[in-house]
Formats: C-alpha cells, sequence, structure tokens
C-alpha cells in the first residue's frame, strides 16, 4: 500500500505594505492573517511533513502573476516536494514558477477557461508536476447535475466547480470535471469543498469518495480539518491518498509528529 501523506497549505494574499501573508478563512472569505509564509514553510519542513502547498490564493482574481520572489524564497527553506498554484495561466507561468523552486504546479481557473492548458503543461513539464485544483460548491438543484452524490444526511446533491477562489459558479459538474482532467493529462487532483473550507467540521467525504472512486489519480482531500480523527476519515471513509490541512497546523492545534503517531497506531501508511 502507497504511504499516505500530510500536506500543510500556506493560503497567501498580500497585506497592507504590499507583504505577503498566509491567512485562514471560512468558506474562503472572513480571512485571517497566521504568518509568514516563508517562516512557516521553513517550520513545517522541520516538523516532518510529506509536502507543502502554496497558493496564491487572490492571483487569478486579481489577474495578475503568482508572487514568485516568495516562491523563491520559501522553496530556499523547503527540501520536500513544494507545490506553488494561483494565477498560472499560462505554459511560460508553469515553466517560471517551476524554476523559483516549485516541483508541482497547481491550476484551476486557467484550466476550467481552456482545459486544453492541462495537456500543454502536462505535455511541456510532464504531468506529475500538474495538479488540478478543484473548488466545488454544493448543489440540491439536482436536474442540473451529471454526477449525483447522497449526503450524509441523505440528502441528494451534486457538486459545482467555482473559480477565482470560489466567486464564480461555472455550471460544470466536480466529478465530471475529474474525470475529463484526468485524459488530458493532469497528474494529481485537489479537491476543496467550500462547504467545509474552515469549518474544522471534517473533509466533505461524500464528494472526496465519489471522485477516488470515479478516477485513478491521487486524491488530496482540502477543506475542513479540524481533528486528527477527521484526517483519518479522509483516508479511510474518503479514500484519499493525501490529506490537506491549515488552520490546526498554522495555530499548533495538533502537530505534524503527533498526527502521524495517531495515524500510524490506527494502520494508516505514513512516513514517520
Amino acid at each position: 500500500m502507497l504511504t499516505k501523506r500530510i500536506i500543510p497549505c500556506l493560503d497567501v494574499k498580500y497585506g497592507d505594505g504590499n507583504r505577503a501573508l498566509v491567512v485562514k478563512g471560512i468558506e474562503f472569505v472572513s480571512l485571517r492573517a497566521a504568518g509568514d509564509p516563508v517562516e512557516l514553510a521553513k517550520r513545517y519542513d522541520q516538523e516532518g511533513a510529506d509536502e507543502l502547498i502554496f497558493l496564491d490564493i487572490t492571483a487569478s482574481h486579481e489577474r495578475r502573476q503568482t508572487m514568485l520572489d516568495i516562491v523563491e524564497d520559501t522553496a530556499d527553506q523547503v527540501f520536500i516536494p513544494f507545490c506553488v498554484g494561483g494565477g498560472l495561466r499560462t505554459l511560460d507561468d508553469v515553466i517560471q514558477t517551476l524554476r523559483s523552486g516549485a516541483d508541482k504546479i497547481a491550476m484551476n481557473t486557467a484550466a476550467v477557461k481552456d482545459p486544453q492548458f492541462i495537456t500543454r503543461a502536462a505535455e511541456a513539464v510532464g504531468s506529475q508536476c500538474v495538479v488540478l485544483a478543484i473548488d466545488c460548491r454544493r448543489n440540491t438543484d439536482v436536474e442540473r447535475g451529471q454526477y449525483i452524490v447522497t449526503l450524509e444526511d441523505g440528502t441528494q446533491a451534486w457538486y459545482e466547480v467555482v473559480i477565482y477562489g470560489g466567486r464564480t459558479p461555472t455550471g460544470i459538474d466536480a466529478i465530471e470535471w475529474a474525470m475529463r482532467s484526468e485524459r488530458l493529462g493532469a497528474g494529481e487532483i485537489m479537491l476543496t469543498s467550500m462547504n467545509r473550507d474552515g469549518t474544522k467540521d471534517g473533509y466533505d467525504i461524500p464528494i472526496t469518495k465519489a471522485i477516488s472512486e470515479a478516477i485513478d489519480l491521487p486524491i488530496i482531500a482540502s477543506g475542513g480539518a479540524g481533528t486528527a480523527e477527521h484526517i483519518y476519515a479522509g483516508f479511510v471513509d474518503g479514500k484519499a491518498d493525501a490529506c490537506l490541512a491549515a488552520s490546526i497546523f498554522h495555530f499548533k492545534e495538533i502537530s505534524i509528529a503527533s498526527l502521524k503517531q495517531y495515524l500510524q497506531a490506527r494502520g494508516i501508511p505514513i512516513r514517520m
């Protein structure tokens, strides 16, 4: 069985004085500062994270490039796989980001608007470098969805892809989009349910499991981790290959070492 991965996520935006800050919100809004991205990245590398994801969360909305200077500074501090997303719109953006120190890139808005961007990137840098970030939201108007999922309370719903940091619904079914992205050449899926983001109520298991079962790509569960039990459920019930968390690590509610000990004791294959 493949080793499962624990991935801290740095949601980064410019704050006062054009200073890059890691922030965390609830359902993509109500952001609060969590620290300096370079310092947090260094801490997570030392604490035993398996990978790190850096998302410039306002780059697409602000129609600007990813903050490559901060990416470079962050890459200098970590020796684990490092994925960067936010504002990547062209193949040149992808290549520049990898040259700035990223090992992988994550694309979302640009891929939805131009799906062949996935293929061009995969052909240029390899599928193993291309992570498709899918942000989605539950929609109970089931007549509009292609793939219907049964929620925990028995309600029927489908999951709609959203872009521009959750600001714009697309009408695209998340399961269909994941299946299509696999055919287009994506190497991995980072799946975030807006309904759970920042809530600490646990991952959105129904959609995580549905996409894990629909495709063969590795799935990173994202959005909602509040306890070690939630991360265990992401692996076991959601069938995720990696679990991403932010708040619980940023604010030292749980350490990566203690989390890994908890998971290992419950039979989850994990790198200690």
